[in-house]
């Protein structure tokens, strides 16, 4: 199994900012499973979840990915249009967005320029897209459309 980032080639990210949207790229699945998994509801007004007792991984996520050696390959994207193309692939096989795969997108306080505003007003810059573990196969499906990041 491997986790699968796309990254847009066309925002010349510097090495420290490219960097930083990888790791939000591979925090962002855990996150959005504990989210779905382990949150059982949030009170707005404190900022505090109520959290079940147990968070769930299936056997292929346990014995694949978490127990094994955690490979990752990094690709580009062209720009926004082709880093859009990945999404496409991705609901063609059957993945949800937001469970199986998500946008990053940045806030632009520092390198970037906002593209969009999001539900709350915030100027936003789409960067990239993550994939849970996938398995080889169905990540190759995904990323043979796209070459390797490279400087």
């Amino acid at each position: 199994m491997r986790r699968l980032f796309i990254i847009r080639k066309d925002l010349n990210l510097g090495p420290g900012k490219l960097a930083a949207m990888v790791a939000h790229c591979a925090e962002a699945y855990w996150l959005e499973k504990i989210k779905r998994d382990y949150v059982t509801g949030f009170d707005i007004s404190t900022h505090k979840g109520f959290v079940k007792s147990e968070l769930t991984l299936t056997t292929d996520e346990f014995d694949g990915y978490v127990n094994d050696i955690f490979t990752k390959t990094i690709c580009e994207a062209k720009n926004l249009n082709q880093l859009n193309k990945a999404k496409d692939i991705a609901l063609e096989m059957g993945l949800v967005e937001g469970k199986d795969f998500g946008f990053i997108d940045d806030c632009c306080k520092t390198d970037l320029t906002p593209e969009f505003l999001d539900e709350h007003g915030v100027g936003r810059c789409r960067v990239g897209i993550w994939f849970k573990p996938l398995s080889d196969d169905d990540a190759h499906k995904i990323s043979r459309k796209f070459k390797l990041y490279r400087d």
